[in-house]
């Protein structure tokens, strides 16, 4: 048994039935790669079984403490059961993207059980006219709760469910699994009245060795080199109110190569300023359509990993957050670029003078009972709809493999990655590389964005015209 600490339990405190903390993909997968060249549900399903033991989140739940007086815990699931977390669908014809952008929204939209490991997969078959996937493809639509893994954990889960090779090799049975016995509720309410004692220390401590990097910002904000102001002059959008309960999602895929042509655009710029510029035109361009684009920049919030090698495979966050600037406000996507660079630049300076490490700290300082009445407050008030936002949307970057992957013998073919959304944060996007090529997906309310296709285009179109302007510097410097 485990305890979870600050932002994983900040991540079950956020839990709303309107706003469900948990993250996933669209994994898209061609079975003619498979031995017999298909894949049967029972053959994904022996897969996952004997491959489960290389990740701890698939076999571990949640264990709240009575009355939420103390952060929950981790526990070996006594009554584990595979075929509950993986199940089978397929899509009517003709089986294509938006079919299946449609059955992820409404399956990513409900919560998961959090008496079980807060984990599922739907396997979906059908996918017989998606861009890009052979026909017969199937889809793997995962979903996991955000207190059991960060963006980083989470590739370590995707390689667990894969492999390097198509071979359909047995992996050796790992030692016997142990599930643990259901904890007593009145030891855990006593352990979490002691703990309640002993937590202001634990607070003290976290302030103190914040107190340096708080010189170094304040130091720095008096000489210039970090824009605190523009912290408080985020403008809001529809994005920025409480939420519903329904998502909506929808992505593009672009060549890798075409992306790092684009950082000619500006010097010393990097896939991440590449993508954050492109997600500023597309906001850009959908916000013009609805005649409601702020003057302000929009700003995105981009969580950064503090995961040491010796955390692999752990369980839980180990992330920090920076701000990041979208340039909205400009049209030409290469002086936006230039402008996100700038501001990028800016935001990693204060991270880093505070410390990355230290802000994921300062997520322990909140006491289990405050922040889920907090949380819960927060909802039900809806706060959201009255307090100015710090940021409008969030851009994360999943770093995936950079060589084909397997599963069940099915090589890979393409990922999407798919996000919560809180009260406040009614758009998210995640990036995700593969092999040659990168996505942009984007998770929303659907009260917010009723036509994700058509913010879909827009990110089409954004991409095309940063394209266009590198392939003008290309020109003239040939």
């Amino acid at each position: 048994m485990k305890q979870m600490q600050g932002l994983d339990a900040a991540f079950v405190a956020f839990e709303q039935p309107n706003a469900p903390i948990h993250i996933g993909s669209i994994a898209i997968y061609d079975p003619s790669t498979a031995p017999g060249g298909f894949v049967r549900f029972k053959d994904i399903l022996h897969f996952i079984r004997h491959r489960l033991h290389l990740a701890k989140t698939m076999r571990q739940r949640m264990v709240k403490v009575p009355f939420g007086i103390d952060y929950p815990y981790w526990i070996e699931d006594p009554n584990f059961d595979l075929e509950y977390h993986v199940r089978h669908a397929a899509l009517p014809k003709p089986g294509d993207w938006r079919q299946l952008c449609i059955l992820t929204a409404r399956t990513f939209a409900r919560p998961l059980d959090l008496t079980r490991p807060p984990w599922e997969i739907l396997v979906v078959e059908g996918l017989d006219n998606v861009e890009g996937a052979p026909k017969g493809s199937y889809a793997l639509l995962s979903k996991v709760h955000h207190a059991s893994i960060d963006g980083v954990s989470g590739v370590d889960l995707m390689h667990a469910l894969h492999a390097l090779t198509p071979d359909l090799q047995e992996i050796p049975d790992p030692d016997p699994w142990r599930p643990e016995r259901m904890p007593s509720q009145l030891g855990m309410f006593a352990r979490g009245y002691v703990r309640g004692f002993t937590n202001p220390l634990r607070q003290m401590k976290v302030a103190a060795d914040s107190i340096p990097g708080m010189y170094k910002i304040a130091k720095g904000a008096i000489k210039g080199d970090f824009d605190l102001a523009s912290s408080f002059s985020t403008p809001r959008t529809r994005f920025n109110g409480k939420v519903s309960a329904h998502r909506v999602i929808d992505g593009r895929s672009f060549s890798l190569a075409d992306i790092k042509r684009i950082r000619v655009l500006t010097d010393g710029a990097t896939v991440n300023d590449v993508m954050l510029s492109i997600v500023g035109g597309a906001m850009r361009a959908y916000l013009i359509d609805k005649n409601e684009l702020p003057d302000e920049t929009l700003a995105a919030m981009a969580p950064i990993s503090v995961r040491a090698e010796n955390e692999k495979n752990s369980m839980g966050n180990q992330v920090s957050a920076m701000r990041a600037p979208l340039g909205t406000h400009i049209d030409d996507p290469a002086t936006r670029i230039a402008f996100v660079r700038a501001e990028t630049q800016k935001s990693k300076a204060m991270t880093n003078a505070l410390g990355a490490r230290q802000m994921a700290e300062m997520s322990k300082l909140s006491p289990a009972l405050y922040m889920g009445i907090g949380a819960r407050l927060y909802s039900q008030w809806g706060l959201a709809n009255r307090v100015k936002p710090i940021f409008n949307t969030v851009v994360t970057n999943v770093p995936g493999p950079p060589v084909p992957i397997y599963s069940s013998g099915a090589r890979l073919v393409n990922i999407f990655g798919n996000l919560c959304l809180l009260d406040g944060v009614g758009l998210g996007h995640v990036v995700q590389s593969y092999v040659d090529k990168i996505t942009i997906t984007a998770t929303a309310c659907r009260d917010a964005m009723p036509d994700p296709a058509f913010y879909a285009d827009c990110l089409q179109a954004s991409f095309d015209e940063h394209l266009k302007a590198a392939e003008e510097v290309e020109k003239a410097a040939a």
